[in-house]
């Protein structure tokens, strides 16, 4: 029985070595090539660089001079963090408000949030970029806005489940002793929703650093880009793709998220499991 474990620990952790590999496998594809001459990315994709490829810094240089790359990290940086603090605090509270009130009202909110999450982007998209030209949304700070409704449904979700497994006893002791509804929130509510915080703000940030179609609808683009869309650019027109300073530009975007996703990771089950209880 113990060699049958044994035997099963080990094949089982080979399987999810080789599917680490096979998923780490293009970020390294990508981060050697980013130092090749351009002319060798297509030709030569999966070799190292050598003396007759090596092209130095030179492809982030032409990202970051010619393409105008740390502007468009700046107004990425921007939405993502005036999202992300947006989506936290208001569905933070909302979550809250639905689940100590619970009644019609708050229980039909509960519903159109979870239903979000089930309708397609798609659907809405034209109709998203119709509405963002009328209102004039198409700026950064009109982009917030409206990540803040397409990432409230999930938020909601998770903290509605989190919000349930507080005693109210505790609410209870600090309405007593003279708390108001919104201290009484932020000072007792807030800290003990500290895992559900950190778990939706890891998601919601991959989501946001990440996304190009969102943006690409609603920004004018010729005033603001966001790294995704600069990418993009990149492959200019009439055929002509620079493929140096496309690899450059994703290793410089991928390493961003990559450090605070390992900064974070431990966060993310203890949040979703601490989401998913049910009171």
């Amino acid at each position: 029985m113990n060699r049958r474990k044994s035997v099963a620990g080990w094949l089982g952790t080979a399987f999810f070595s080789v599917v680490s590999v096979v998923y780490i496998l293009p970020i390294f594809i990508v981060l050697f090539n980013s130092f090749k001459k351009k002319s060798f990315i297509n030709l030569q994709p999966f070799t190292l660089p050598n003396e007759s490829t090596f092209n130095g810094l030179e492809n982030y240089t032409a990202a970051i001079d010619q393409y105008g790359f740390l502007d468009a990290v700046g107004w990425t940086v921007f939405i993502t963090v005036g999202s992300v603090l947006a989506i936290l605090l208001c569905t933070s509270m909302c979550a809250w408000f639905i689940t100590r009130v619970n009644n019609a009202a708050t229980r039909l909110i509960y519903l159109l949030c979870v239903f979000s999450m089930v309708v397609p982007f798609q659907m809405v998209m034209f109709t998203l970029s119709l509405v963002t030209d009328r209102l004039g949304l198409g700026t950064p700070w009109g982009l917030i806005i409206i990540y803040l409704g397409f990432g409230a449904g999930l938020a909601v979700f998770m903290f509605c489940g989190f919000v349930k497994s507080i005693p109210i006893e505790i609410e209870e002791a600090a309405l007593i002793d003279g708390c108001s509804p919104l201290r009484m929130f932020f000072s007792v509510v807030l800290p003990i929703m500290q895992p559900t915080y950190i778990s939706v703000g890891i998601l919601e940030t991959m989501w946001i650093w990440n996304d190009f179609l969102l943006p690409y609808l609603t920004l004018d683009i010729k005033k603001y880009k966001t790294i995704s869309i600069i990418i993009q650019y990149m492959k200019g027109s009439y055929g002509r793709v620079d493929m140096g300073a496309i690899m450059a530009a994703l290793i410089m975007a991928i390493i961003p998220v990559v450090i605070f996703y390992l900064a974070c990771q431990k966060h993310i089950i203890k949040g979703v499991a601490a989401g998913a209880v049910k009171g």
